[in-house]
């Protein structure tokens, strides 16, 4: 293996201890950082997420409040709870654990959160001011990315980075973030109906795989000493595993680690990332007026 692992629990570990101190200073000033988590059901994956995020919000020195609701809550009284945590001053940001039950419809439970406690960062209101380059939160995933390229001192500018995948939660943010001014790389998005998707990811600098297939990107889909991130966490049956599955990548590392010049793993790469700046999320959203 010849490319650099870069370690997203050291770099998210970084953040997490800054965004604690930084909540110590709003504590010292009567203010607690809250963020009220709401699961719909009892998906084993969603779980798993829920709790991690709870036991950083305690590492942090932040309020949880970590709100379960059967599967079978309807859409109303989801909408109701939700708004009356828009109306609680001590809850600081929300967020809705996706995906949710099928008769719950996902854009309008969205759409119900206050913007300003939209530390997810899924709120029309809250997307529009990322395109437009406006003050606000950062998609939690992408940002994350951001900071994981900037700790390995790689350059964006005038960088092709591509995009594999364009989900509203990590490929168009992405895209997005990378093509801003402060980042200004030139960005290819790719998807489910790009042709050939190998000559494009063969021309990039900087490759985002996040279409949630694993595999999907071998080593020979990879220009020699490219930037490889992998956001995919798929599970992938394995009778040998504690659990019965194995967390692979979109991206089959060993192959991708003997050409990229530096890579993340999975799990340990972009995950713990995506935590931390949920965590910086919620303390910008206690820091509001």
């Amino acid at each position: 293996m010849s490319a650099t692992v870069i370690d997203g629990k050291a770099t998210a570990a970084k953040h997490r201890e800054e965004t604690r101190q930084r909540a110590v200073s709003l504590k010292e000033r009567g203010i607690t950082p809250c963020l009220a988590v709401i699961l719909v059901g009892e998906d084993p994956g969603s779980l798993s997420y829920v709790t991690a995020k709870q036991k950083a919000l305690a590492e942090a020195g932040m309020d949880g409040r970590d709100i379960r609701l059967a599967e079978t809550t309807s859409e109303a009284e989801l909408l109701s709870l939700i708004a009356s945590l828009n109306a609680d001053k001590a809850v600081h940001g929300i967020l809705v654990q996706l995906p949710l039950p099928k008769h719950i419809r996902e854009p309008l439970v969205i759409a119900a959160i206050d913007p300003a406690k939209d530390v997810d960062c899924f709120h029309p209101v809250n997307v529009g001011r990322l395109l437009l380059e406006e003050p606000g939160f950062l998609p939690c995933t992408p940002h994350g990315i951001v900071h994981l390229l900037k700790e390995q001192n790689i350059p964006t500018k005038g960088a092709h980075a591509v995009v594999v995948g364009r989900s509203n939660i990590v490929g168009k943010p992405m895209a997005l973030l990378l093509a801003r001014r402060e980042l200004n790389a030139t960005v290819t998005l790719c998807h489910t109906g790009t042709k050939d998707l190998k000559s494009h990811t063969l021309q990039a600098d900087i490759l985002i795989a996040a279409a949630g297939k694993a595999g999907l990107i071998s080593g020979d889909m990879i220009k020699k000493g490219a930037v490889v991130i992998d956001v995919g966490v798929n599970r992938v049956a394995d009778a040998t595993a504690k659990n019965g599955f194995r967390l692979k990548g979109d991206v089959c590392f060993e192959e991708a680690a003997e050409v990229a010049g530096c890579i993340t793993p999975v799990p340990g790469g972009v995950g713990p990332m995506t935590i931390a700046m949920l965590m910086r999320n919620v303390v910008q959203a206690s820091s509001l007026p």
